[in-house]
């Protein structure tokens, strides 16, 4: 007999909406730029003396997603403030960084402007996920929380679904700085969060705790590379610098990539803006059954051998559609291109298994910080994989290639997963 579920309560509910919420909007104004780069860079572009050509369109975007990815990774600052402060708070917060940088992007002028909006907007959308992630984990109970962290997931990949949504119809016929407007919508959901959103009562205790006896607490840095941790640090973070570089080469520049397409088969601009966003929602699509679906086995093949799976279905996918699919004659590439998204989107549901696996590996007085800063690492690497990206694609002149060679990626990613600690049937640690 299958033992009931224990049942949540409206705070738990409601936190969880807001942390969905956030995580849904921070997948859409995180999308949004590979959505409108070439249409903002076409403009931007003579206006900061460049020549508006594919290959400098390729050439700057990279630059920008790797100072993108800088500011991601400049988001490791949220943990030790979740720690101290609180998981809701510090969700608010990030939420409200994130808009408000991003809702500034359509003032840009030139695309120096257009990039240190998209670095400052970085910070905020790379925290979210940890704060997210965080709270999810703390404030649901165990034979709950394992599911919602595949639920939670799934708001990311339904940001990118609303972002292509919003391209369909306000980009394409408003243009791109309608797109950047659009993302000053989270403030709500940020207001929100510090009105109705309590702390998880798990982060409650042990910080009153702390206050109680002041030397209790310690450097979360130093905690996470201390004996216990460390090797738990390491490891994860290896494996999310991994995932990271995934989602930025295929997710990221699959945008581009139909627009090359589809300008090649006779489409003019807006339809194959149109076609992008027909793109991405299938990608979402396949990313959102990706995230269901890992947790699901997650509990019951367990972490490694899930994420295993996973990387090896993202290692064909990009492989395939960068490398082959991005090459076949002109009526063929499109379609066939268009196809592995979804199976790129399915893999792409890896990230779940992270918003799972990484809380049960850290104790509640450092979990904020252990999540943000193996989130975070992989993201200073991943700005270098697309500098280097950058440099192949304008000494190739083609985008495919350099994005197919990062599948390698993943096959690292097989070789250290074994190295990775079980957590499978374990409750979470206080």
């Amino acid at each position: 007999m299958i033992a009931p579920r224990t049942p949540l309560n409206r705070q738990q509910i409601v936190g969880f909406c807001a942390a969905w919420f956030g995580w849904m909007l921070d997948g859409m104004d995180s999308v949004i730029f590979a959505l409108v780069l070439a249409p903002a860079l076409t403009e931007l572009l003579p206006r900061s003396g460049m020549q508006a050509s594919p290959a400098n369109i390729g050439f700057v975007g990279s630059i920008m997603f790797a100072l993108f990815l800088v500011g991601w990774g400049m988001s490791f600052i949220w943990g030790p403030i979740s720690d101290k402060f609180g998981r809701t708070k510090s969700l608010a917060a990030t939420v409200l960084v994130y808009a408000g940088f991003t809702g500034a992007a359509a003032l840009s002028t030139n695309m120096w402007e257009l990039a240190l909006f998209r670095f400052l907007a970085g910070i905020g959308i790379g925290g979210q996920w940890a704060m997210a992630g965080t709270y999810v984990a703390e404030a649901w109970p165990d034979d709950r929380r394992k599911m919602g962290a595949g639920y939670l997931q799934t708001g990311y990949y339904f940001g990118f679904f609303v972002a292509a949504a919003l391209n369909y119809t306000i980009g394409a016929t408003f243009g791109w700085r309608a797109m950047f407007l659009c993302g000053l919508f989270p403030v709500v959901v940020s207001i929100a969060t510090l009105v109705f959103v309590k702390e998880p009562e798990r982060w409650e205790r042990k910080h009153h705790e702390e206050k109680a006896i002041p030397a209790k607490r310690r450097n979360p840095f130093a905690v996470i590379f201390s004996r216990q941790y460390v090797g738990r640090t390491v490891i994860m973070s290896a494996l999310l610098t991994i995932s990271i570089i995934g989602l930025w080469a295929g997710a990221v520049y699959e945008p581009t990539a139909i627009i090359f397409l589809s300008r090649a088969a006779g489409m003019d601009l807006p339809s194959a803006a149109k076609m992008v966003s027909f793109g991405t929602g299938l990608l979402s699509i396949g990313t959102i059954l990706g995230c269901i679906a890992a947790t699901w086995l997650a509990e019951r093949v367990g972490r490694r051998p899930t994420l295993a799976l996973y990387f090896l279905g993202m290692m064909v996918s990009i492989a395939t559609a960068f490398g082959w699919a991005f090459y076949l004659p002109v009526g063929t590439a499109l379609p066939t291109f268009m196809a592995i998204l979804f199976f790129l989107g399915l893999f792409g549901g890896n990230f779940a298994i992270f918003s799972l696996w990484l809380p049960e590996l850290f104790g509640t007085e450092v979990r904020g910080t252990a999540f943000a800063f193996c989130t975070s690492i992989g993201r200073f690497i991943g700005a270098g994989v697309n500098f280097a990206l950058a440099v192949g694609i304008a000494a190739m002149g083609t985008l495919g290639i350099p994005i197919a060679l990062t599948a390698i990626a993943f096959g690292v990613g097989l070789l250290v997963t074994p190295f990775a600690r079980e957590t499978r049937g374990e409750l979470l640690p206080d």
